[in-house]
């Protein structure tokens, strides 16, 4: 298990590493002076001059390059010179001073995102921290509501394969799988906010805390979650129906459901003592993949229902090119990814126990 985890260390910082330097030069080299970004309509050449000399846009490009690894790293070094843009960008967060040699202080600290170009003196780990729960509950939800009808429907469709349940079944989750998140966004707000209102008291729009009418506190709108999460789970709810059904057929042909069969055991204690625990690799597989892209693909869902999460703010961060929000959610994004890749393998070990953990 040690030996398992620390490769799958060293492999996510490489990923890292390798998504860090990616996005690095692909926005870097992007139309544009980040500094004229940051100022906007009040940009003058002197303010200008600050800026760029602040963040070090005034560097060479590879210089930049590593700033920005300095400032995402934990363990960063800084020069004690006010003028050097590696001194100044520790007044951005608290670190925790280590040793000093000469003019160079090493410091242990939280990776440091930078600020938003758009919301002044705002840090982009304050935005993520702002808008990254929001989508979490809205993907946990989602996921939920994908994997227990998806597993059900799944077992129905199987044990009732080739009859015209199990042909609806699949021909509803074809649907599924081949209409656009924006496209069933748009018909659902439209049809259960608007044309329905008056019946599922539902909002076209709405996020998980709004203001009251008083506009003095948050309130939590949990019926404004409702849509945002069946459209989401729509998707890979029809993905989780078809493996089920498939991996649950394959598993019936087992000589070990014989076995259970010819012991008088219902189809019921079949399926719920042996077929489904068996069954469910394929899915936990596809559940893992959709869960991290839901974090990473609600991007026109929370739009279009002005679910204020991660999504929405990359949209309304690419409109404004402010990069630094980018980048970071891109980060974040792919941090995720690697956390739920090494949890599904622990899930793996915990369905079936021959699989190893190398």
């Amino acid at each position: 298990m040690i030996s398992y985890l620390l490769n799958k260390t060293s492999y996510a910082l490489l990923t890292l590493f390798g998504v860090v330097t990616v996005i690095f030069f692909l926005f870097n080299v992007l139309p544009g002076d980040p500094a004229q970004m940051m100022l906007g309509q009040n940009e003058d050449s002197e303010q200008l001059a600050i800026i760029k000399q602040k963040y070090g846009f005034d560097k060479p490009i590879g210089t930049q390059y590593f700033y920005y690894l300095n400032d995402l790293s934990p363990i960063s070094f800084h020069s004690k010179k006010q003028t050097d843009y590696t001194f100044l960008s520790t007044e951005k967060y608290n670190a925790i001073k280590l040793f000093s040699i000469g003019n160079t202080t090493t410091v242990f600290k939280y990776p440091y995102l930078r600020e938003s170009f758009t919301k002044q003196g705002k840090k982009v780990s304050q935005v993520l921290a702002e808008t990254l729960p929001n989508t979490f509950v809205l993907a946990v939800t989602a996921i939920i509501i994908a994997m227990i009808l998806g597993v059900l429907f799944g077992i129905i469709s199987a044990l009732y394969k080739d009859r015209w349940l199990d042909k609806t079944i699949q021909i509803f989750s074809t649907l599924g799988m081949s209409i656009p998140s924006f496209f069933s966004a748009i018909l659902f707000a439209w049809f259960f906010g608007f044309i329905l209102h008056e019946y599922t008291n539902l909002e076209m729009t709405g996020s998980l805390y709004e203001l009251d009418d008083f506009g003095e506190a948050m309130h939590i709108k949990w019926k404004n979650l409702i849509l945002p999460a069946i459209v989401l789970g729509i998707r890979p709810l029809a993905v989780v129906i078809q493996l089920m059904r498939n991996s649950l057929l394959e598993v019936f042909n087992q000589d070990y459901i014989r076995t259970a069969r010819a012991k008088g055991l219902s189809e019921f204690q079949i399926i719920k003592r042996h077929a489904v625990k068996n069954a469910l690799n394929p899915v936990v597989t596809a559940i893992s993949g959709w869960f991290a892209s839901m974090l990473a693909g609600a991007v026109f869902v929370e739009y279009i229902f002005g679910w204020n999460g991660l999504g929405k703010e990359i949209v309304n961060a690419l409109n404004t090119l402010d990069l630094p929000v980018i980048m970071g959610s891109v980060l974040i994004i792919a941090l995720l990814f690697i956390i739920i890749n090494i949890f599904v393998d622990l899930i793996y070990v915990w369905l079936d126990p021959k699989v190893k953990l190398q």
